[in-house]
């Protein structure tokens, strides 16, 4: 199921190699929905290797939600699954085809951490910087000015209110 209120997207599914594609899709329209054109490579990156994470290691099953939220200039990216255990960053070996994931999201985003999710699992996140003109929903365009004369910065919503938006599922699996 994917809900999205203007500023939030969440997909919950299996994590499958079949349907990390389908998120990683879902993801990608939803930034440039946003505007977030530049952040799609670094998003879809980062979700794919934290939904790897919970299709390789995650224990009881392989159910998750992920969730991208649109916060002033920051794009949160997280996955929530039902293992408690908390994943560690370890040096992978030159020869070793795995281990990365989390050095490579480390290396492709602003911050990222991991927390328990109140005894049911945890919640592994991620950030990225969202330019301020980009980081908000459309709404219409704001116009400028240039030494070569007037241009469009594009969609730009006011950042106080939260504009009433509806709601749309759509099943994952």
């Amino acid at each position: 199921m994917i809900t999205d209120p203007s500023r939030h997207c969440t997909v919950e599914l299996q994590a499958l190699p079949s349907r990390i594609g389908q998120v990683r899709r879902i993801v990608s329209a939803q930034l440039r929905s946003w505007h977030l054109e530049p952040l799609i490579d670094q998003a879809a990156l980062g979700v794919t290797e934290l939904l790897t994470n919970v299709h390789r290691h995650a224990q009881p099953d392989k159910s998750c939600t992920v969730e991208i939220e649109l916060l002033l200039e920051r794009l949160m990216v997280s996955v929530h699954d039902h293992d408690p255990r908390l994943p560690t960053v370890r040096p992978p070996s030159m020869s070793s085809t795995s281990g990365r994931g989390l050095a490579l999201i480390a290396a492709v985003s602003e911050s990222w951490g991991v927390r328990p999710s109140g005894g049911a699992g945890k919640v592994v996140w991620f950030t990225l910087p969202a330019p301020p003109f980009l980081a908000v929903p459309p709404s219409g365009p704001v116009y400028g000015a240039t030494t070569d004369g007037p241009f469009a910065l594009g969609p730009v919503m006011d950042l106080g209110s939260r504009a009433p938006s509806t709601e749309r599922s759509v099943a994952v699996g």
